[in-house]
């Protein structure tokens, strides 16, 4: 079984975000991006399906920017391909151009299943596998927590969860687009050494994103931070400082006399 997998690079949430001047979009002059964290699951779910059942591992991803190293990871983890698809996407990319470039550059790569993440992290739209498969003309199941080949052959079992914890078997027919939720296991993690060692030995494949015409789809038109509901004040010095000081703020808001 030939299995591809996107990833998207998003904005580290550990970092502080900031809106740029636009008012539309991120600032970028200091962001740090990671891997979106359901991508690595659809990884760890296509590195499963290859260690019990045979087949290769594809991973591709625009170049957003710091995509290199995140995709030696993938390779360390056990890829066996690894695509960077280069062209203007430092300032962002929509989901609809997003999935009408992967859709073209997967004309040239066997695939028997894609799998991508259910949804980003940075947006939350969920689109990019949808607009995929349609693109393509495949089925397409998401919110997926696990896939098995099945018994008819050509087609996989996909475990769809429901609301209130149930859970759902589909029998997909081959190619398809999978949206994966949750992979059976927790993605696994590269050590730095492997990541450095696979840098050291293997290549990441580039391939010029091709042009496309992308149709009707959303913009951003505005982003901004939540508005602040309330603050926290820190006191300090010794406990009948702090005491006092308590006794005070409570006084203050008709909780106490003093």
């Amino acid at each position: 079984m030939n299995i591809v997998v996107p990833v998207k690079m998003v904005p580290d949430l550990v970092e502080e975000l900031e809106v740029d001047a636009t008012g539309r979009a991120l600032d970028r002059s200091f962001l740090k991006l990671r891997i979106n964290e359901f991508d690595e699951h659809a990884l760890e779910e296509a590195l499963l399906l290859k260690a019990k059942h045979g087949g290769t591992v594809t991973v591709l991803a625009l170049d957003t920017g710091e995509v290199d190293e995140t995709l030696f990871t993938c390779l360390a983890k056990g890829a066996d391909r690894a695509i960077k698809i280069t062209g203007q996407f430092q300032d962002g990319v929509s989901s609809h151009a997003a999935a009408a470039v992967l859709a073209r550059v997967l004309g040239s790569i066997p695939h028997d299943l894609i799998l991508t993440g259910v949804q980003a992290a940075d947006d939350r739209d969920g689109q990019v596998g949808i607009l995929l498969a349609s693109t393509l003309d495949l089925p397409h199941v998401s919110v997926v927590s696990g896939v098995e080949p099945a018994a008819a052959g050509k087609a996989v079992t996909a475990r769809q969860e429901y609301a209130g914890g149930i859970m759902a078997e589909l029998e997909v027919d081959l190619p398809a687009v999978l949206g994966i939720q949750a992979a059976r296991e927790a993605p696994r993690y590269a050590p730095v050494s492997k990541v450095r060692q696979v840098m050291k030995t293997q290549k990441l494949e580039e391939v010029a994103a091709p042009a496309v015409e992308v149709g009707a789809g959303s913009t951003v038109s505005r982003l901004a931070k939540p508005e602040t509901g309330g603050r926290a004040e820190i006191l300090e010095g010794s406990p009948e400082e702090v005491a006092d000081r308590l006794v005070a703020i409570l006084a203050e808001r008709g909780f106490a006399k003093r």
